[in-house]
């Protein structure tokens, strides 16, 4: 698969954060309709190579255009750049645009048309994993603003929340029975939901350095609950 497109991704992974503060956010109708910056179609030449149905298809020819590197995630899945996601939505939007282009729909067409129905499936998966889990997306969201949490953070982190992460590993490491375990995953997952409703409040107020220490903590709790994923799975 990573023959021949290893270009073509590398393209495409420019959309992802690193260098896109500051960049318009354009919606999917706003993408279709700018027709008089988008490239040629590789296929038959024409102008506007992006038009209709979300900038897939060349108007002229039909032909599947390669990703539009322009596009964040939010503006590829038709949310808001906003940590409040309508996860419904998302998935309708997911299922819409994987009818688009799955691999599977274009197994009769030409191996350029193959090749970039790969690349856009991989890419329309990726958004919408990360958009539907709130620790990812508020991780992209802090990208998309230029702010990275790099690993090894502990520093940065009050001693007392450290206190208590520890402690819910110690517990769940010596808890010997399902309900145990359960009861540790029921406070775990309230202690989560406080953390989403208070990184919400920072995204809207535009409090990124607020937003980068919650979901820090967001982080450190997704540990435990990868921990007591892996604890139930022999109870």
């Amino acid at each position: 698969m990573w023959g021949g497109r290893v270009g073509a991704l590398l393209r495409v992974r420019r959309l992802q954060p690193a260098g896109v503060s500051g960049r318009t956010l354009l919606s999917c109708n706003a993408v279709s309709q700018a027709g008089s910056s988008s490239p040629r179609c590789w296929n038959c030449g024409g102008s506007g190579g992006a038009g209709r149905e979300d900038g897939f298809f060349c108007p002229r020819c039909r032909a599947l255009q390669p990703p539009d590197p322009t596009r964040d995630y939010f503006s590829l899945m038709d949310c808001n750049r906003s940590f409040r996601v309508d996860t419904t939505k998302l998935q309708h939007r997911f299922q819409q645009l994987q009818r688009l282009v799955h691999p599977d729909f274009f197994s009769q067409r030409s191996k350029t048309e193959k090749d970039f129905s790969e690349e856009h499936s991989t890419l329309v998966n990726d958004a919408y994993k990360t958009l539907l889990a709130p620790l990812n997306r508020g991780l992209y969201l802090l990208k998309l603003h230029g702010i990275e949490i790099p690993e090894g953070t502990d520093h940065e982190i009050d001693r007392q929340f450290l206190t208590e992460i520890m402690e819910f590993n110690e517990r769940l490491a010596e808890a010997q029975s399902k309900d145990a375990v359960e009861e540790i995953e029921s406070t775990v997952r309230a202690r989560q939901k406080e953390l989403i409703d208070s990184a919400s409040q920072a995204f809207e107020q535009d409090d990124f350095e607020k937003a980068k220490e919650i979901l820090t903590k967001m982080r450190y709790f997704s540990n435990v609950e990868a921990k007591i994923k892996l604890k139930k799975t022999p109870l």
